[in-house]
């Protein structure tokens, strides 16, 4: 199935959202998931299955400052 990842369309099988971070090797802990516009609590990451279409935003958390 396809889905789009930061605006970039991807061939995935089916997986949850937490797989599917685990699969592109980022820490669930340290990013902020969008799943077709709305933001996912971190909570349902593991529960949450993908689907053809889904539209996936993922920003990491950058730390800063003085």
């Amino acid at each position: 199935m396809e889905i789009t990842v930061n605006g970039e369309k991807t061939a995935i099988e089916e997986m949850s959202v937490l797989s599917f971070l685990q699969k592109i090797d980022i820490d669930p802990k340290r990013v902020a998931v969008e799943l077709n516009l709305d933001i996912l609590p971190k909570a349902d990451y593991d529960s949450t299955l993908l689907k053809g279409g889904d539209q996936l935003e993922i920003v990491h958390f950058v730390g800063g400052g003085r």
